[in-house]
């Protein structure tokens, strides 16, 4: 989706950009100071983001990951200007400014920064894919996404984010059953 879009996603008009698009990320953390972690992400953010939407924060338990203390989970959605893999760099810039580790596959994280949806792009290269591949079957990052733009479309499934979440809730399946936090 473009910004041509953003009128039913509820963005302000002022901000639409032919160049910019809605891209909806995921955050997450459970070591340290789990707050101030997404509130320096939620600030990083702001400063490259127009029309910034950010939901309330949720408590969840790690999935598939282990014994981990529990995460907090929100979902941020914005207009970007720039590519796909330039957002991605400055996720993980903003993941290693808060002390970000990666031990192992499903480690316990200062700060999870996820590239969710960017515009209806799909995008597959080393390092990058576009949607989250994972993000379907994920409540946590789903539920807050769903608070702020619940009309997100799925450029794969066609999707609203709302239905995903719906969906996932009638397959009698939650985030115990999905992949680990990553």
């Amino acid at each position: 989706m473009d910004v041509r879009d953003t009128a039913s996603q509820g963005l302000r008009p002022e901000a639409r950009s032919p160049k910019r698009v809605v891209v909806a990320i995921a955050l997450g953390s459970n070591l340290g100071d789990r707050d101030a972690h997404l509130a320096y992400a939620v600030s990083r953010l702001k400063q490259s983001l127009q029309a910034v939407r950010v939901s309330h924060v949720i408590e969840t338990d790690p999935v598939a990951v282990g014994p981990q203390p529990k995460f907090l989970n929100a979902g941020i959605v914005g207009l970007f200007g720039g590519t796909p893999r330039e957002l991605l760099d400055l996720l993980l810039d903003i993941e290693h400014e808060r002390g970000r580790e990666r031990p192992f596959p499903g480690a316990a994280r200062t700060l999870d920064v996820d590239l969710v949806l960017f515009g209806d792009r799909v995008v597959t290269e080393p390092g990058l894919q576009v949607p989250h591949p994972r993000f379907r079957e994920r409540s946590f990052g789903l539920k807050p996404l769903a608070e702020i733009a619940p009309d997100l479309v799925d450029p794969v499934t066609g999707r609203t984010v709302a239905q995903l979440l719906r969906r996932l809730g009638r397959d009698g399946r939650d985030e115990k059953d999905g992949s680990p936090h990553s």
